[in-house]
């Protein structure tokens, strides 16, 4: 189980902990869905390809590892590819926070709220996923939500 916790009060930066063990700095552009994230001390880049592209990307060095593609603006889900697999990013509800990871029709994982009343939030993803996948997962869902809020 991953735990995602805000940096700063007024800020969307955030990591992600790992048996109270700090995994993940993401830190988040204000004006743009892109973000830093060093993961165990390696820096990815993860963002949107163009202004209005539903085209989302993973990046270390120069080299795309995962995609993510989101097939409709009014629609909160995501097609992930990673490594010859696929996967999908799907809100549980249409007005709930809640996204459950698929493969195929089975579902894998979940990301949540951790209560109601924080922006606090855990991630029950699969250890068989690289961390960096995780993390770019963490980071589609923490984008929804900010676009939500919105």
């Amino acid at each position: 189980m991953l735990q995602v916790v805000p940096t700063h009060w007024f800020s969307s930066d955030f990591t992600v902990q790992q048996a109270a063990k700090r995994v993940v700095d993401a830190d988040v552009s204000s004006w743009r869905e892109s973000s830093v994230l060093t993961i165990e001390g390696v820096r990815y880049e993860a963002y949107r390809e163009g202004w209005m592209s539903g085209l989302f990307v993973l990046e270390q060095n120069g080299r795309i590892v995962a995609r993510a593609e989101k097939p409709s603006a009014f629609c909160r889900q995501y097609l992930l590819r990673y490594a010859d697999q696929e996967y999908r990013l799907d809100a549980a509800s249409a007005f709930g926070r809640k996204f459950v990871l698929l493969q195929g029709s089975r579902q894998i994982g979940s990301i949540a709220r951790a209560s109601w009343c924080t922006r606090e939030a855990m991630a029950d993803l699969p250890e068989t996923l690289p961390l960096h996948l995780r993390a770019f997962i963490i980071w589609l869902t923490m984008m929804q939500w900010r676009r939500d809020q919105s």
